[in-house]
């Protein structure tokens, strides 16, 4: 269970971009895009009278915590710190390598350990990288379907590259197009008005990253089933 973590208030610290990158090679074309995306978005956000850090979580080293908390249910560790930076960010960024058609099952495994609550209404950049041009669709088809059931306010455009795209002047505008979206979603802060005020109107799960009151998870000990739990009529 991963304890409450609220968002940084706009104007008070620096903004805080998080990248989730699944690529397991070095160099890693995935970890590439995240980090242009993340120095596109900070830049974006300079513009804009905004501080902004990156921070970026790799998941090939915390492969094994990964597959230990898939089987506990529990994340521990490097990886439960790794959850928590990802649940006080501003905005995320998310970068797989598409292995024969489909999402890499390292970042479909780290998705399924965190909490259903962790990213409501978090702006997030979706990105992939394969070896053909012939994927370019599993961003549609796989991530934009996952961050939907997560709740999370996924950007308009993705971005997709193949070999052939880094030597393309459009990848580098799809880019762009994805930091400037990325970026007008922190600044407005719709993270924390969303999952703020509207927090009592979603149905939630243990261990979230609760931006609401701080009663958010109160239990009203006073109810009838309460009573009846407690040995009580």
């Amino acid at each position: 269970m991963i304890d409450h973590v609220d968002p940084t208030p706009l104007g008070n610290e620096p903004l805080r971009i998080v990248t989730v990158n699944a690529g397991t090679s070095d160099p890693s074309s995935s970890r590439l895009l995240a980090d242009r995306i993340a120095q596109k978005t900070i830049d974006q956000l300079a513009g804009e009278g905004l501080t902004a850090t990156s921070q970026t979580i790799d998941l090939g080293p915390l492969a094994g915590e990964i597959a230990h908390a898939i089987v506990s249910g529990t994340p521990a560790g490097p990886l439960a710190d790794a959850i928590r930076r990802l649940a006080a960010s501003d905005g995320v960024i998310v970068t797989t390598p598409v292995y024969k058609g489909g999402i890499s099952g390292l970042f479909k495994s780290f998705v399924d350990v965190l909490d259903n609550d962790l990213l409501i209404a978090k702006p997030v950049v979706l990105a992939a990288s394969a070896g053909s041009a012939r994927h370019a669709l599993v961003i549609d088809d796989q991530m934009r379907p996952l961050f939907a059931f997560m709740r999370s306010l996924a950007v308009p455009t993705s971005v997709f590259a193949a070999p052939e795209d880094w030597g393309d002047p459009a990848l580098g505008t799809r880019m762009d197009r994805a930091a400037l979206e990325l970026s007008v979603l922190i600044g407005s802060g719709v993270a924390t008005k969303i999952a703020g005020d509207g927090w009592k109107g979603y149905q939630h799960s243990w261990g979230s990253n609760a931006t609401g009151s701080p009663d958010a998870y109160a239990v009203d000990f006073d109810s009838d089933l309460m009573r009846l739990a407690a040995g009580g009529k």
